[in-house]
């Protein structure tokens, strides 16, 4: 038998609600009280009709006292203290006169006097009054905490949401520079039929990463069919010397990563491997789960950190003319994409393989999208395409 799930409501998401609850429960808890200790004292019951007159009194004083203290709740401190400290001495004291002349009403041959009774009941009513007055005040502080704790949640949520789109914004106009560059020289070569095959391919490029939000999340087969897009633009700018292997482990296909992640990863490897050597270079991208981590590689067969251009590799700086240039995109902008998602929770590394070259390991949290296929999808090898 399924169960229906139950969504808990806070209990002060309707602060007018949750006041009204408070004063009945509270105002009907010291009638009971009172009414208790009537009957302890062996009084009679008609001595209860005082009991209602003065929780009625005390929960109608309640109400005036919390209009005054809603205004005075937004001045100062001290003009709320201030204020609050003339205002709870008269409305106990008209508690007290009320309750007063109930009872001398009420005890027409008594002995006792009515400052006697205005004394003798001023005690009390001073520490109902006061306890709800440091309750509401409680209450009320507290709810402003909490919607302050809430604001500053919602403006560090903008501000890395807004972080993340400027890190992702950053990647389109490097990697337009160097396409558009590219079809100027082929236009220059008056090559049109491959300056028009990298502009319908480029154009199919920026349709596909438009689709998602700056700061949204894809998996990692959508990653990788990004990549094979930017892959044919630059396999056309280096033909065979670009060579690409991709080893997804199929377990990882759904698995969720900041969009366009690796793109700068490739076109780094591009740059300092593959332009770098005549024979070109191998760039490789793997995926594996390790533990509840998954595991992302991205490494080539360039000269690695034996190049002179291994500082600027990860500086993410060129030099045009001798001076350096800072690109603003590149392994920097990966570091701070993945400290803006993930904090600390993720590692990023760069190393050199033993057998040579140059590889970026990243390691995140593994999370996936549920689907009912990946459920009825069984298990497969890990999948190894090159190109």
């Amino acid at each position: 038998m399924s169960v229906l799930p139950i969504q808990p409501i806070p209990f002060f998401a309707n602060k007018d609600r949750a006041f009204w609850r408070l004063q009945l429960i509270g105002w009907s808890g010291a009638l009971i009280l009172r009414s208790m200790s009537l009957l302890a004292n062996n009084l009679p019951l008609t001595a209860l009709v005082q009991v209602i007159i003065a929780t009625i009194t005390g929960f109608s004083l309640s109400l005036v006292l919390s209009v005054i203290y809603r205004v005075l709740i937004r001045k100062r401190a001290l003009f709320t203290w201030g204020m609050t400290v003339l205002a709870l001495p008269m409305a106990v004291a008209l508690h007290a006169f009320i309750d007063a002349w109930v009872i001398s009403l009420w005890r027409i041959d008594g002995d006792v006097g009515f400052a006697q009774l205005f004394i003798g009941v001023f005690y009390l009513d001073a520490t109902l009054l006061g306890a709800w007055t440091a309750l509401y005040y409680m209450v009320n502080f507290y709810l402003q905490v909490e919607e302050q704790n809430d604001q500053l949640i919602r403006l560090e949520n903008q501000a890395t949401s807004a972080q993340l789109a400027m890190l992702r914004y950053q990647l389109n106009p490097h990697f337009l520079f160097n396409t558009l560059n590219s079809i100027s020289t082929l236009v220059l070569l008056k090559q049109t039929e491959p300056a028009n095959a990298m502009l319908s391919r480029l154009s199919s490029f920026l349709r596909y990463t438009l689709i998602n939000k700056p700061s949204a999340r894809v998996t990692v087969e959508q990653e990788v069919d990004t990549l094979q897009l930017y892959l044919d633009i630059e396999r056309m700018r280096f033909e065979e010397r670009l060579r690409t292997t991709f080893t997804i482990d199929p377990a990882t296909s759904a698995g969720l990563l900041p969009s366009l992640l690796l793109q700068p990863l490739v076109e780094n490897a591009i740059k300092y491997a593959v332009s770098q050597q005549e024979a070109g270079a191998e760039i490789t991208v793997a995926t594996q789960l390790v533990g509840p981590m998954l595991r992302i590689t991205v490494s080539d067969t360039g000269p690695g950190l034996q190049s002179p251009t291994t500082d600027n590799r990860l500086s993410g700086m060129t030099y045009d003319g001798g001076e350096p240039v800072s690109t603003g995109v590149g392994l920097s902008n990966i570091r701070d994409r993945l400290s803006q998602a993930y904090g600390e929770n993720h590692r990023f590394e760069t190393i050199e393989p033993l057998e040579g070259g140059f590889a970026v390991v990243i390691e995140l949290p593994f999370e996936r999208r549920e689907t009912t296929e990946d459920h009825a999808e069984p298990a497969r090898q890990p999948v190894q395409m090159a190109r």
